[in-house]
């Protein structure tokens, strides 16, 4: 029907792809350049065309046909709008009128202008009297009008074209999960996306033309300023700083414009930062207990050979001076011994495995317990002020930290002191709990060295081990330790914790289970059947991730940490699209590999092997390690 239409209008057209191809053409072009019909075929050459042209005069005598030939296909590869009257071999005249494509390729209209060009000789012939000049003149505006119209055409084409380029450069900013914005010269936003408010909680979402300074506030406006001023001189950077409002660990690149101002991304990389806490840690712990395995051997040699030699002593006829520094030797030998033992708790001890923890029962439990250890008068109260939390924690390692704490606070105030464990939520991203007591708190040396190993100030009552424990397991599960003095007197120690919620328990539904291994596959779906789930296989990270995104109705993603290729179930986590439903992980590596280590910060992980009963135990939140 397009076709047909093209042939009713008295003009002939063509349109060539950027091939300089035939792809379309009326029947008036065929007619009018009198043409073979295998040059008005679609699929037909420009080149082609041109030699028929040349070769039957169509421009009049020349010289070197091959030359004009190539100068009008090159000129045809510019694609540039162009407007031209010329004088065919027979005598009419014709406009030619190009435009190019936004696809690529070009369209051309020809007009027949005898008609018009005899009409105009016509005036001229009648209108002698006029002045030469103005028919000039009027004979060049005219001409100037028809290259106007054509300018116009393609400045409309490009306006749409970069109004479309806008909006799709606008909707991927968007879709980013980071945030992008543009400052002028005065620090007042001149362009932002709308993840500034998931970046930093608490700040506006729509931000252009206000300052910087009233945007981010007092303080992390003082911690970005300094990478600002330089950004605006000119001076590219990356930095990372906390912002104290969100609790937030914020990555910004600051780019500067070359005309002016400076570009800025920002990303929140608390989690990352966690993770790389946590596996920083891992590596200490490993590299220690790589240099303490062989020293607590060779000491565990020296110390049984000394308490042998001591035992012989004991049993020959000692004066009394004699026998109480056998005794004495005896008792100092087997302290060294739980001194290496847990050394090797801190250095190659229990891994943190956390778990689906309901905190207001763990408080309550712990509140009982603590009790138990407190003299009469002591009074220690416990604060819970979330209230119904249930979170992914490492209940053995939290108790025994907060119970270190607590006895700490204990010999620190005395009897008839008071004792205040408190847990709040910080922005829901720290679980924060608090060991503050009224007694003498630290001193100076003790704030610099509280957690360094063997440093005590217990004299020789204590071993200096306590707070480092509890450093070493906050580190561990990727979160922070800080020691300080209450301004109404007494020390205060604070836990923060990553806030990781623990999983709803999982109803029978569609599960992807991810495994390369065809037989674990195997074993493992018949298992995930058996409790009521139905099941759909992939063996890749990139497999999982395209069925994630294709199939309705998934209730649960099931990978193992190691699969085939070099994407592993941590990538997978990566790479799930919005909206996908919860992933489990499930390994068979050992709990300090780096990359066990790094999946307990984000998921829960199921260390294999595991039956079903394990499993089903797994999905309903009762286990996880």
């Amino acid at each position: 029907m397009t076709l047909a239409g093209l042939n009713l209008i008295q003009q002939a057209l063509s349109i060539y792809d950027d091939d300089l191809r035939l792809v379309l053409c009326n029947a008036r072009f065929g007619q009018m350049f009198e043409l073979p019909a295998h040059l008005t075929t679609p699929g037909a050459t420009f080149e082609d065309t041109i030699r028929f042209l040349v070769e039957r005069g169509e421009y009049g005598p020349l010289t070197d046909t091959e030359a004009a030939i190539r100068e009008r296909v090159e000129q045809a590869l510019t694609f540039q709008p162009h407007y031209l009257e010329r004088r065919r071999y027979n005598g009419r005249m014709i406009s030619v009128e190009g435009a190019p494509l936004p696809e690529g390729g070009w369209v051309t209209v020809y007009t027949d202008i005898t008609d018009i060009k005899y009409q105009e000789q016509l005036l001229r012939t009648r209108s002698e009297e006029l002045h030469a000049e103005l028919l000039t003149r009027a004979e060049e505006l005219a001409a100037a009008n028809r290259e106007l119209q054509a300018t116009n055409a393609a400045l409309a084409e490009a306006k749409r074209e970069l109004t479309e380029m806008e909006a799709r450069i606008r909707l991927t900013t968007e879709m980013m999960p980071a945030h992008i914005a543009h400052l002028g010269p005065d620090r007042r936003y001149t362009y932002s996306n709308r993840r500034l408010s998931t970046i930093m909680p608490g700040r506006p979402t729509n931000i252009v033309g206000l300052h910087i300074a009233d945007v981010l506030g007092t303080q992390a406006y003082r911690a970005v300023q300094p990478y600002l001023e330089a950004s605006l001189q000119g001076r590219a950077s990356v930095f990372t700083f906390t912002d104290e409002a969100s609790s937030r660990r914020v990555r910004v690149a600051l780019t500067p414009d070359r005309k002016d101002g400076t570009y800025i991304l920002s990303m929140d990389v608390t989690e990352e930062t966690q993770t790389r806490v946590a596996l920083a840690q891992t590596r200490r712990r490993a590299i220690a207990a790589q240099v303490t395995s062989g020293m607590a051997h060779d000491f565990s040699n020296l110390l049984t050979i000394i308490l042998g030699m001591q035992s012989r002593l004991q049993q020959m006829d000692l004066p009394g001076e004699a026998a109480d520094l056998v005794a004495t030797t005896q008792a100092a030998a087997r302290r060294g011994g739980d001194l290496l033992n847990r050394i090797a708790d801190m250095t190659s001890g229990p891994e943190h495995n956390p778990a689906p923890t309901d905190l207001c029962a763990f408080l309550s439990d712990f509140a009982t317990l603590a009790h138990a250890a407190m003299p009469e008068g002591t009074r220690l109260s416990v604060v819970d002020e979330i209230h119904g939390a249930r979170l992914m924690l490492d209940r053995g390692m939290l108790q025994d930290s907060l119970l270190n704490l607590v006895l700490n606070a204990r010999d620190s105030c005395g009897p008839g002191g008071r004792i205040e464990l408190r847990a709040r939520a910080v922005k829901d991203t720290w679980l924060e709990i608090t060991v503050q007591d009224d007694g003498r708190g630290f001193s100076d040396t003790a704030l610099q060295q509280a957690f360094d190993p063997f440093f005590t100030t217990k004299g020789g009552e204590g071993s200096g081990l306590g707070l480092a424990m509890v450093y070493n397991a906050t580190k561990l599960a990727g979160g922070q330790v800080r020691a300080a003095n209450a301004p109404q007197g007494g020390a205060r120690v604070t836990l923060r914790l990553p806030w990781r919620d623990a999983p709803r328990p999982v109803d029978p539904g569609i599960v992807l289970l991810v495994e390369d291994s065809a037989d674990l596959r195997r074993s493992i779906r018949d298992m995930l059947r058996e409790a009521g789930h139905s099941v759909i296989e992939a063996a890749t990270a990139e497999e999982a991730a395209s069925l994630a995104g294709a199939v309705p109705g998934l209730s649960l993603i099931l990978s193992d940490i190691t699969l085939e290729g070099a994407d592993t179930g941590l990538d997978l986590l990566d790479r799930l699209p919005p909206g996908a439903p919860p992933c489990y992980l499930m390994t068979s590596l050992r709990p300090d590999h780096p990359l066990h280590a790094a999946a307990v910060t984000r998921v829960p992980v199921l260390r294999k092997p595991f039956g079903a009963r394990v499993l089903a135990a797994f999905l309903n939140g009762e286990a996880a390690a």
